[in-house]
């Protein structure tokens, strides 16, 4: 049977299929973390389930964040010690169920800069550790001020007294979120992406399904649901106006602003994180790059594609240089990347101080809305959303099973990991190559490696992005839903941001892998690969932009990603 986790171009035209003849129980509007977690959710109690996706899963926010999976240790400072301990509980459980093949321990170094600090902040990570429950990960422990120089030389020695190392843990968010659909699909949710939902389908008060349409074709199709769950982050508000009735809550955009530096720049063989007067930078190890962050700053311009200023990036260079001993320079910034958190709105003004909780409402009676929240606790939100759904249904529905549910390619990820030489051996490529692949598709590597064995350039390197095979490539069309050139080089690979060149000389090599699997013309590649590289220019001179208004005129000037009609 053809396993509908393969998310290509013939599972899309059947689950397009099923969006106009079934009824489902829930469509999920968003394919985000929090709804592509719901359509999950859902399917794994049992429900008939579709998910809709206006762009690309993980396209807004979901691609875009610090890339960690922890309990947030200033959450611990406000007291907010439920959240902590769910989170720190979900920690675990993706790192040893859920996703161990996507989610990785990362250690943290947090410098002390006044010897009062060590029982304080040593107090909050002991708590830390025992909040967070055996979850595999070392304890914390103290160093003096050399010990922390011996494992960060790049820290300019008066910038410490001590430090403490802790772990928490990181994941390449729009990978796990797009794996959480794949494992959707699997399990039986219709799931497409370039399906924008238009309007909702009512009957009186009640809604009864949405209108969507299919961005590759102009088609509408009227898709039929006991429920629907808004999972749209920070468009809920937007999908609200739809409806035409005013929402229960509302959801505002907070702009984190990351960059992306080589990994020779700084001498460090740990993470950092680092306090601000607003909030925590963090130094976070990423492959052959380190990503440094965040910014948190209101943002009340276009959702789609936030821009990142050059204020912005001064000051994140400000902030991390302040305790380095060699400074990063504008020169050391490979990639930059901004994402929008959706915060829900309360009394206050500051959004450093809004929510970071989540909330479910029901707006009107067949709509559910989930919002807030952070990435790591994105099965809770899920639950949470699927739990009102179920209260809507007149049956009884059985309770979650996503905390017992291994995401596609968890399933025989360690054994293999233990066999990798042996792997390697029997592919014929470099054991260094099948761990990426391993880190990045579990135990799925055997579909990759199959299309390796059957066309052996497809085991060679991008050019100017020798971290990617082009297996890779022609595997994000034919199995992971991509179906445009940025979703590529963007979201299924990281090329947009960790090489030099912003992927250019990537592109027309990956736009024609893309190609055979999605039947393109030359044209359609040529103008894929244009629209790409337009996009790269405007984001570069975004980031020349002294502010936020400037930024976002010069990125929004280039055209956004093709619909075929």
């Amino acid at each position: 049977m053809h396993d509908a986790s393969h998310l290509g171009p013939e599972q899309r035209r059947a689950s397009l299929a099923r969006l106009g003849e079934d009824v489902f129980d829930v469509v999920v509007i968003g394919g985000g973390a929090v709804g592509s977690g719901s359509a999950l959710d859902a399917v794994t109690r049992g429900l008939n389930v579709a998910l809709v996706e206006a762009r690309d899963f993980a396209a807004g926010t979901s691609s875009r964040s610090s890339k960690l999976v922890h309990g947030g240790l200033r959450y611990l400072e406000q007291r907010d010690f439920g959240l902590v301990r769910e989170a720190l509980r979900e920690r675990g459980l993706l790192l040893n169920v859920l996703a161990p093949h996507l989610v990785t321990p990362v250690p943290f170094l947090l410098p002390l800069t006044e010897h009062w600090q060590r029982a304080y902040i040593g107090a909050g990570l002991a708590l830390y550790d025992t909040l967070g429950g055996h979850g595999g990960l070392p304890r914390h422990r103290h160093l003096t001020r050399r010990g922390a120089l011996r494992i960060a030389p790049a820290l300019k020695k008066d910038a410490l007294v001590g430090a403490i190392q802790y772990y928490d843990a990181k994941v390449d968010d729009a990978r796990h979120t797009l794996t959480v659909a794949r494992t959707a699909a699997h399990l039986g949710a219709a799931v497409v992406a370039n399906a924008r939902v238009v309007g909702f389908l009512r009957e009186g008060e009640r809604v009864t399904g949405v209108r969507v349409r299919d961005e590759l074709s102009g088609d509408e199709i009227s898709v039929r649901a006991s429920e629907v769950v808004n999972a749209t982050g920070v468009w809920t508000d937007d999908v609200q106006d739809l409806v035409g009735e005013r929402g229960k809550f509302k959801v505002r955009a907070s702009k984190g602003v990351h960059l992306v530096v080589p990994r020779d720049r700084l001498q460090l063989d740990t993470g950092l994180i680092l306090r601000t007067e607003k909030s925590v930078l963090f130094v976070i190890p990423w492959g052959r790059h380190w990503i440094v962050g965040t910014t948190d700053t209101d943002w009340e311009l276009d959702k789609a594609h936030p821009a990142a200023s050059s204020t912005d990036i001064d000051y994140v260079l400000e902030h991390v240089n302040a305790v380095l001993s060699q400074p990063l320079t504008r020169e050391d910034v490979e990639g930059v990347y901004a994402g929008l958190r959706p915060l829900l709105t309360g009394e206050s003004e500051s959004t450093s101080q809004l929510s970071r909780e989540h909330t479910v409402a029901v707006p009107v009676p067949g709509l559910v809305a989930v919002a807030g929240g952070k990435y790591t606790t994105y099965r809770v939100m899920a639950r949470d959303a699927i739990d009102a759904v179920a209260r809507g249904l007149d049956r009884s529905v059985p309770p979650s099973a996503t905390h017992v549910t291994p995401l596609l390619g968890a399933d025989g990820f360690q054994a293999l990991w233990n066999r990798r030489e042996r792997v390697a051996a029997a592919s014929g490529l470099h054991v260094a190559r099948i761990e990426h692949l391993l880190r990045r598709y579990g135990s799925r590597i055997d579909e990759l490696l199959a299309d390796v064995a059957a066309r052996p350039e497809l085991g060679e390197p991008l050019p100017a992005a020798e971290d990617y095979l082009a297996v890779e490539i022609r595997y994000a069309a034919s199995h992971e839903g991509a179906l445009h050139l940025d979703d590529v080089l963007t979201r299924r690979t990281r090329i947009s941001i960790e090489t030099w060149d912003r992927g250019l000389e990537a592109s027309g090599p990956a736009a024609r892998l893309m190609a055979e699997v999605l039947g393109w013309d030359e044209a359609t590649t040529a103008s894929e690969v244009e629209i790409y590289r337009e996009r790269v220019a405007a984001e570069r001179r975004s980031q020349e932009q002294p502010d936020d208004l400037a930024a976002d005129l010069v990125r929004t000037a280039a055209p956004d990603v093709l619909t075929r009609w």
